[in-house]
């Protein structure tokens, strides 16, 4: 784990905008990745990647997170900064797939 500063920054700023608990992460990835037939055989098949990875980083504790865990929390953080509170259908899916509903308060 890379630490300091830094890494107290990201993790506050990444539970800042991760407003989804891994539950509704969990739930909101597993019905975004069912469709008309059910859910795909493989099970991580039409799951977002991102997204998974973001129910990794939430079930861990600061002090266990690793280089990649530190990449996916940037992205994250990016990502909402880049796409604002955006509603729209497809905007909110696409922050929702990563744990930031923007209709949350």
């Amino acid at each position: 784990m890379a630490d300091g500063f830094d890494t107290d920054m990201l993790w506050d700023e990444f539970h800042r905008k991760v407003n989804m608990n891994s539950q509704e992460l969990r739930s909101y990835l597993l019905a975004d990745a069912s469709d008309e037939e059910g859910f795909p055989p493989d099970p991580d098949m039409g799951i977002d990647t991102l997204g998974r990875a973001v129910l990794h980083v939430l079930n861990k504790r600061k002090g266990d997170l690793t280089k990649v865990d530190l990449e996916v929390m940037r992205q994250v953080v990016d990502l909402v900064e880049t796409m604002g509170e955006r509603t729209d259908d497809e905007s909110r899916r696409e922050l929702m797939s990563v744990g930031h509903d923007p209709l949350k308060g």
